[in-house]
């Protein structure tokens, strides 16, 4: 079955994108990707979703943490946390081969509801981890390709089809993780909550208080569920996102270096610039100026 999976995500390369170049779907929350070569690390905000790789192998760099994963296998991420993502292993002979699928929090819920035997939400534990693809999730990824290749048909057929996909993750062995990003007052959904709250205005000084209050929880036990579910602080997390905000209002909307610290929420600018090349290695406009027009989807 991975050799067919393989096949199915080459096929779609093929006749969509690229090499070296991300391959979109009809799916907004759905990226193929392809890469000839190795790719160094990138930092990026990870969405909750499905990183699948069909051939060569990826990690992802969190703070203090490292996860490694191969073909076969996809990293399943429970809630918006920022990290590193790399290809290790891409050639021109054997191209990396994958896709990310973002979960649909709603859908998921609904077949969770609907389960005879729904899995009950384990222990705590980081808020991405290896899921290893069984053939009956592997068959939902190629068809979900497969009805790809027929746009009218996906609006009729991409939900049902990603209904199965959820049911059989939900069945695996890591059922109880993944219903984390689905149960209403699962720990995961919580610090989610105030994760969503956080994003919602960047701009703000932050006050873990009121996030503590989103996510239902006393501040003390709050730090300790945060810190666990995404292995940084609040004020570590709320630091990366906006330097994350800053770096792509830069390449994507051409601001300049003080106009996106201030949209951000930073008063001083010098303090923006030292924060940016602490996190991404280069002053905030070499490193703007390098990233326009590079394929940034790790």
């Amino acid at each position: 079955m991975h050799s067919e999976l393989k096949r199915a995500v080459a096929r779609y390369v093929e006749n969509h994108g690229g090499l070296d170049a991300p391959s979109p779907t009809p799916v907004a929350d759905v990226l193929v990707i392809c890469s000839t070569q190795p790719r160094n690390p990138f930092r990026k905000l990870y969405k909750p979703s499905l990183c699948v790789v069909a051939q060569g192998a990826k990690r992802i760099a969190l703070e203090g943490q490292t996860i490694d994963y191969a073909a076969g296998s996809a990293l399943a991420v429970s809630l918006e946390v920022p990290g590193h993502g790399s290809i290790t292993e891409a050639s021109r002979a054997e191209p990396f081969l994958g896709l990310t699928i973002g979960f649909d929090v709603g859908l998921l819920r609904e077949v969770l509801e609907q389960m005879a035997n729904p899995p009950k939400p384990s222990g705590e534990r980081l808020g991405a981890f290896v899921e290893t693809l069984s053939e009956p999730v592997q068959n939902c990824i190629i068809r979900l390709l497969e009805i790809f290749e027929t746009p009218e048909a996906v609006p009729v057929l991409y939900p049902a089809v990603t209904r199965e996909l959820y049911y059989r993750l939900l069945s695996g062995p890591n059922g109880r993780e993944i219903c984390k990003i689905a149960h209403v007052d699962s720990h995961t959904q919580r610090i989610a909550e105030a994760i969503h709250m956080m994003r919602a205005d960047i701009s703000r000084p932050l006050k873990v208080e009121d996030m503590a209050r989103a996510a239902r929880m006393g501040v003390s036990s709050f730090h300790q569920h945060f810190r666990t579910l995404t292995s940084m602080s609040p004020l570590q997390y709320h630091k990366q996102l906006r330097l994350l905000e800053a770096r792509r209002l830069m390449v994507a909307e051409a601001a300049n270096v003080t106009n996106a610290a201030f949209r951000v929420g930073y008063e001083s600018p010098s303090q923006f610039s030292r924060d940016y090349a602490r996190m991404f290695g280069r002053a905030p406009k070499r490193d703007a100026m390098a990233l326009k027009g590079l394929p940034v989807a790790v």
